[in-house]
């Protein structure tokens, strides 16, 4: 119950942000959706730290198709990878913030040190959040995240990203979950 409650708070502002428009609600907002990010990740779990590519595309007014890389190398020569590949639905609330919602297919590979061996598994992760513009330069977003791989977690996800200009964008994130935090700071290219 109280995992259903964390994505309709979130929303909250925005919705509020929303209603007080003068302006009618689009089917989308001006935000961009097709770009490409790089960021730095540090991973409390298992002490360790690596890099994230990902990117997004945006399938007509509505749809949006995205996927990204992370790879990870943790305490004790373990390396972790993960593949994410998925699309996801944009509702405008105005033209500033948008709603989301996400799915997407998820696949991870660890490679241990001998005796221990590799690993691999395959799920699914889901979000809901809220992405928009705070001011014309700094972007806000916040979104609930759950996963389901061999065990489950649900993230919180909150950061922002200031832009330098209207292709530049760079910023930091922190990510909560039961069993894993992570930091990311990074940059994106829009197009």
């Amino acid at each position: 119950m109280n995992r259903l409650l964390i994505p309709i708070v979130l929303s909250l502002p925005c919705l509020a942000f929303a209603q007080d428009s003068s302006e009618p609600t689009l089917a989308a907002s001006d935000l961009s959706y097709d770009y490409a990010q790089l960021r730095h990740v540090d991973l409390d779990e298992g002490n360790g730290d690596g890099l994230r590519f990902g990117g997004s595309h945006r399938l007509g007014d509505d749809w949006i198709a995205l996927g990204e890389i992370t790879s990870y190398d943790l305490d004790g020569n373990v390396d972790r990878s993960t593949l994410e590949l998925g699309g996801g639905y944009v509702h405008g609330l105005d033209r500033n913030f948008d709603l989301i919602t996400t799915l997407s297919l998820i696949h991870t590979e660890i490679d241990r040190p001998f005796p221990f061996g590799d690993s691999d598994d395959s799920g699914i992760g889901m979000s809901l959040g809220t992405r928009g513009m705070l001011t014309p330069e700094l972007e806000l977003r916040g979104s609930v995240r759950h996963v389901k791989l061999d065990d489950s977690d649900t993230f919180l996800e909150l950061g922002g990203d200031y832009h330098f200009t209207e292709r530049f964008s760079a910023g930091a994130s922190t990510e909560l979950a039961g069993d894993t935090d992570l930091f990311t700071i990074g940059a994106r290219l829009h197009f």
